[in-house]
């Protein structure tokens, strides 16, 4: 099963399909009949790492709201706090701040560019 992620004119994703599968070229067959740009994602693909052991797609599964990076051929999530940075290899965003490793939860707080226990 083939998912397409159809791009705005920023390139950034406005819906994402369950669509034609290979041998089919499903981004060109979508194209052609909505006028629209897809770019094929991986369901099983986060971070560069495809979770059922297979070959990687386009660093991340796309969601409604990433960014289509053509150069990285990556999909990148809407970055979540001005203080966070895009990893290059995984194209995911990290908090200055690394997650605490206890057994608490915790949000991120902006403002004091922390992690607050809830």
């Amino acid at each position: 099963m083939a998912h397409f992620a159809e791009l705005d004119e920023n390139n950034i994703v406005v819906q994402v399909i369950v669509g034609i599968d290979e041998p089919y070229d499903g981004e060109a067959i979508y194209q052609e009949n909505t006028g629209k740009i897809w770019k094929k994602t991986s369901y099983n693909t986060n971070g560069g790492v495809h979770t059922l052991g297979g070959t990687p797609f386009r660093k991340n599964y796309a969601g409604i709201g990433y960014f289509y990076d053509l150069a990285r051929d990556a999909f990148v999530p809407p970055k979540p706090y001005p203080s966070w940075t895009l990893d290059e290899q995984t194209c995911q965003w990290n908090p200055p701040v690394q997650y605490p490793s206890d057994d608490n939860r915790y949000v991120w707080d902006e403002s004091t560019i922390s992690w607050v226990a809830i």
